[in-house]
């Protein structure tokens, strides 16, 4: 195996500070003005996972300034961090627990049974509480057959002085689905819920169901809010024009020639058909860079296989990818140690999107954006407008 020399660099560079992601700001803050143009209901970012690994506290800024009047996060904790960083807007929460309820006096919780009702009435804060009723994903929330119940309750201890509801609210199952048939099954048992809350005494002053792709597939005048998870970050699911917010990049950390016959990463699942130049990037399935195999292809014709640009070329993935890094093809271009590496954008330069890296791995680019690791920080910066 033979090292081709650089003639400036050595061969290899350590590789701190060689990758990071990039976060446009003003991506995050036109998807939420794309939505405001669309819909006449407040906006809900929804910065859980961090803000789906691109950074809550900051992303949280942008949209409250682009115009989102409340922030969604999963956990407890997620919520404190925006309450530290001063962010003032009101924020729900639908994961916690009942020593966490004592650190939430200012943060809205969600409710599915009367048990939790029972929890979060009992402490001395008096919360906002928004009931939750199960329209069909079957996952949390209050069963039908338990609504009633659960309503009167709230109402009982909200006459008490316990709890405020502030909102009822549900979640689609198919929302990303052009064919909104579903959804508007689901719309129609929320306004059912809504009409028995209001029978039982309760004034919720905001209803919400739809997500990024919802707010554009189903017709829902009578919610108040719309939450915007995947659509802050240019998820794209319905093609409207939003812009992705990361790009992830990094360096080639060593550059070598492999004769034919020769093989690369774990288990030779690669063997080079003739003399090439291969490139290592110092990024690897704990940085949140898919465990693929090396001919795992989109089930297209004709296939396409893994790839990052460099130097406007692609350049293809070979070899396993590794804990730490992952090698690719390098024979089509003259390359060195440290020159930059985009593994994935907008693709407006002709690199691979994190929608193609998904589709790639067999996921959707939400687990692409979250599985981006600590080890890789994360720079902000303030693109076009």
């Amino acid at each position: 195996m033979h090292l081709v020399q650089s003639r400036r660099r050595p061969i290899t560079r350590g590789t701190t500070g060689l990758s990071e992601a990039v976060v446009d700001l003003s991506a995050v803050r036109d998807n939420v003005r794309s939505f405001r143009q669309r819909v006449p209901q407040q906006l809900m970012a929804v910065v859980k996972a961090d803000a789906f690994g691109h950074g809550a506290v900051p992303v949280a800024r942008a949209a409250v300034e682009a115009g989102a009047s409340w922030l969604g996060v999963a956990h407890a904790a997620e919520a404190l961090e925006l309450r530290a960083a001063g962010l003032r807007v009101p924020i729900l929460t639908w994961l916690y627990d009942a020593a966490e309820l004592m650190l939430l006096g200012d943060v809205d919780v969600s409710v599915s049974t009367v048990a939790e009702l029972q929890r979060v009435a009992s402490t001395p804060s008096v919360h906002q509480v928004h009931l939750k009723l199960d329209t069909g994903l079957h996952r949390a929330g209050s069963t039908p057959d338990q609504w009633i119940e659960l309503t009167r309750t709230a109402a009982h201890y909200e006459a008490l002085g316990a709890v405020t509801v502030r909102g009822i609210w549900s979640h689609l199952s198919h929302g990303s689905a052009r064919d909104a048939v579903q959804s508007r099954r689901q719309l129609e048992i929320l306004r059912a819920g809504v009409r028995l809350a209001r029978q039982a005494g309760l004034r919720p002053s905001v209803v919400h169901l739809v997500n990024s792709a919802g707010a554009i597939t189903l017709d829902a005048p009578d919610t108040d809010l719309i939450r915007i998870g995947a659509g802050l970050y240019g998820i794209d699911e319905l093609g409207i024009g939003l812009r992705p917010a990361m790009r992830l990049q990094s360096k080639l950390a060593q550059v070598r020639r492999i004769r034919a016959g020769e093989g690369v990463s774990y288990n030779h699942d690669f063997i080079a058909s003739h003399d090439t130049t291969i490139a290592l990037i110092p990024l690897g399935y704990a940085d949140g860079i898919p465990r693929i195999g090396p001919h795992q292809t989109v089930p297209l014709a004709p296939p396409v296989r893994a790839s990052v640009l460099c130097r406007g070329v692609r350049m293809p993935v070979i070899g396993r990818i590794a804990m730490d890094q992952f090698v690719v093809d390098a024979d089509a271009v003259a390359v060195e140690p440290g020159d930059p590496v985009t593994i994935f954008g907008d693709g407006s330069a002709g690199e691979p999107s994190a929608q193609d890296w998904a589709d790639w791995a067999g996921t959707i680019p939400h687990d692409i954006y979250c599985g981006i690791g600590h080890r890789v920080p994360r720079r902000y910066e303030e693109g076009r407008r």
